[in-house]
């Protein structure tokens, strides 16, 4: 069954624009070279705070991009942005479009 993982961050510098760039640097890639990837965005939730969604195949991919999330904003992001709230979930229904969403900021 289908993983989702979604993550709540507080913005603690720049904008979310600023983050959305990054995140579309650095992150797309790390999630696109993961094992049971599926698809990833993020989604300001108000002017302070963020959400970052992604879908994986397995719970186990879902719990290991975590992991490699956490990493990935150690290293280039703490100073920005920091996680509020990590959860990871069976997906009860899965219905998507494949075709990406361009940036709308």
């Amino acid at each position: 069954m289908r993983c989702t993982r979604i993550a709540l961050y507080d913005i603690k510098s720049g904008t979310f624009d600023e983050i959305a760039a990054q995140a579309r640097t650095g992150m797309v890639p790390l999630f696109q070279k993961s094992d049971g990837f599926v698809s990833y965005g993020v989604a300001q939730v108000d002017k302070e705070a963020f959400v970052s969604l992604s879908t994986w195949e397995t719970h186990a991919q879902a719990d290991a991009a975590a992991a490699k999330a956490a990493d990935w904003v150690k290293a280039n992001s703490r100073d920005r942005f920091a996680l509020r709230k990590n959860y990871v979930g069976d997906l009860a229904i899965d219905i998507g479009s494949a075709k990406p969403v361009e940036l709308a900021h």
